[in-house]
């Protein structure tokens, strides 16, 4: 299989997971404890595969100078998209309670919800991508810290979706188009930088890894705080120390 079409594969496959978590939480009523527990895991697992991972990697390869400038544009730019779509209703879109905004709350609140959505997944496909360039196989620390993230993700933002009042049809369009769309970022990051300096595939690693570490931080560790308090730092280190038990072995 060319690299390109396994990268795409894997993308989907990590954006898959979204969908299975929404389809649990539209089906069985989930605690929401739970979801918090599972959700402060999967940001550790998150943090543990980007910190060894992607930003480790980037630095041995291309540089330190390349490393941080990349890892610096993706967390701005990742909240500055954030801070412009919470203001358009987006702010609370991987809450599984009622504070997610409702069209008749926010109008055009959806859309926005839809496309933070979008914003929290394409960095993550982008890196299965790169992880296959040159002959490489995917990371698996990498894949299975998507997949374990995604699903509490798709689960908590899904289960707020159903509480403000949105349809099966909208959730799972959202959660299937970005999957489609995950399998199509990895694709493109594979196609595109296939060949290119070492500089610059560090630069966008980097780039990436800087926008899922201010995901983390900005609306996975809110959520899981929110139900799981004091236990959140404990239940996260347990989920980076499982992500760099499995990357070293």
């Amino acid at each position: 299989m060319p690299t390109w079409a396994a990268a795409g594969l894997w993308g989907l496959v990590g954006g898959g997971a979204l969908v299975l978590g929404a389809l649990v939480a539209w089906c069985v009523r989930v605690p929401q404890r739970v979801v918090a527990g599972v959700m402060a895991f999967g940001a550790g697992v998150l943090i543990s595969a980007l910190s060894f991972e992607l930003v480790d990697e980037a630095e041995a390869s291309g540089g330190l100078l390349a490393t941080a400038v990349g890892f610096l544009v993706g967390a701005v730019a990742y909240v500055a998209a954030n801070v412009a779509l919470a203001r358009r209703g987006a702010a609370h879109r991987k809450r599984s309670g009622g504070q997610q905004a409702t069209e008749s709350d926010q109008p055009g609140s959806g859309t926005a919800i839809a496309v933070g959505a979008l914003l929290d997944g394409v960095p993550e496909s982008v890196v299965l991508g790169l992880s296959l360039l040159d002959g490489g196989t995917v990371g698996v620390a990498v894949l299975a810290a998507i997949v374990i993230s995604n699903v509490p993700e798709g689960l908590s933002s899904a289960a707020g979706m159903k509480w403000a009042g949105r349809s099966a049809r909208y959730v799972f369009a959202v959660w299937g188009g970005i999957a489609v769309i995950s399998g199509l970022a990895a694709l493109a990051g594979a196609l595109l930088l296939q060949g290119a300096p070492a500089e610059a595939i560090a630069v966008v690693t980097a780039l990436a890894a800087g926008a899922i570490l201010a995901m983390v931080a900005d609306t996975m560790i809110p959520e899981a705080f929110e139900r799981t308090h004091l236990y959140t730092g404990l239940i996260a280190a347990s989920g980076f120390l499982l992500a760099f038990v499995v990357g070293r072995a």
